[in-house]
C-alpha cells in the first residue's frame, strides 16, 4: 500500500461516488495491479490502497474493490462480510464509516454481484433483484433514483465520465441510460482489455476518473481498437485522457476514488 497511517492532510470526501470535484489523492485498487500502473499512480502523487482477496470469489473477480465495496456517498462505505479487516481499519482510521452488507459473496453469478452498483450522479444503475439491501435502503432515503437493468456486473460495465455521461459496452444498460436522458457512448466489447482468467473485461473496471476533467485507464488508450470513438467522446466533454500503462488495459475491478485534496 502506497499510503502512510496518519498522513492527514488536507483531504475532502467525493461527494458522489465516482465524481471528484477535484483531483484524487487516494484510491482503492485491486491488490494485483502491475508495476506500471503503480508507479504511475506515484508520479501523479495519487496514494493507493490495495485489496486483499475475498475466498469466496472466483479468481479473476476476487481482488476487484467494486465487488466488495460501495461507495455510497462522501465517508460512507458498505462493504461486503468477510472483507479483509486490515483494509477496513485502513479506511476506518481516514474518516469513513463502514457499514457492513447483508449479502455474502459466493462464486458464482448472481451471488457475487450484490455490491456492483453503477452510480452515476443522481442515478443508480443495477440489477436491483440483487442488490445489497443496505445499499437500497441508503440509496432510497436520498434523493437517488434507482433503475434496474438486466446487467448485475453494472459497476464492471460503466466508465462514468460526468453525472450525465457514461460509456458501456452493454445495449441494455445503453439504452435504459439513454432513456433517462444520460449521454451514452456505447462501444464494441474489446479483447484488447485484459481480466486474467476471461476472454475479456470491461470498460468500466479498466476506467476511472482522477480528476472533474482527467479520465483514467488502466493501460495505453491507443491499444484499444475503440479508441477514437473513445476520443472524440471524452474531447466533447472537454476531458483528457491518462493513460497509466503502456500496453493493453486491464480490467482492476474498478479503481475507486475515495478522497481529493
Amino acid at each position: 500500500m502506497h499510503y502512510k497511517a496518519g498522513d492527514r492532510r488536507v483531504m475532502n470526501f467525493l461527494d458522489i461516488p465516482n465524481l471528484p470535484e477535484k483531483k484524487v489523492n487516494l484510491v482503492l485498487v485491486d491488490g494485483r495491479i502491475g508495476q506500471d500502473i503503480e508507479e504511475k499512480l506515484m508520479s501523479l502523487k495519487i496514494n493507493y490502497i490495495k485489496t486483499k482477496p475475498l475466498d469466496s470469489l472466483y479468481p479473476a473477480i476476487s481482488y476487484h474493490p467494486d465487488i466488495f465495496f460501495h461507495h455510497l456517498e462522501k465517508n460512507i462505505i458498505v462493504y461486503a462480510p468477510g472483507v479483509c479487516k486490515e483494509i477496513l481499519k485502513k479506511l476506518h482510521s481516514l474518516g469513513f464509516e463502514l457499514l457492513e452488507g447483508k449479502s455474502r459473496l459466493t462464486s458464482k453469478y448472481p451471488g457475487n454481484i450484490c455490491y456492483n452498483g453503477a452510480r452515476v450522479g443522481k442515478y443508480f444503475f443495477h440489477n436491483t433483484k440483487y442488490t445489497d439491501s443496505v445499499i437500497l435502503e441508503h440509496l432510497k432515503k436520498k434523493d437517488i433514483e434507482i433503475v434496474h437493468v438486466n446487467q448485475g456486473y453494472t459497476k464492471c460495465s460503466v466508465s462514468v465520465v460526468n453525472e450525465n455521461s457514461i460509456i458501456t459496452m452493454d445495449r441494455g444498460i445503453a439504452k435504459i441510460a439513454e432513456k433517462k436522458g444520460l449521454d451514452v457512448l456505447l462501444i464494441e466489447e474489446e479483447d484488447r482489455i485484459v481480466l486474467e482468467g476471461l476472454d475479456k473485461g470491461f470498460i468500466g473496471g479498466s476506467t476511472f476518473l482522477i480528476d472533474k476533467y482527467k479520465w483514467a485507464i488502466c493501460g495505453d488508450i491507443e491499444k484499444l481498437k475503440t479508441e477514437k470513438k473513445i476520443r472524440d467522446f471524452l474531447d466533447k466533454k472537454g476531458m483528457e485522457i491518462v493513460s497509466l500503462g503502456n500496453e493493453n488495459s486491464v480490467d482492476v475491478g474498478s479503481v475507486i476514488p475515495l478522497l481529493t485534496g
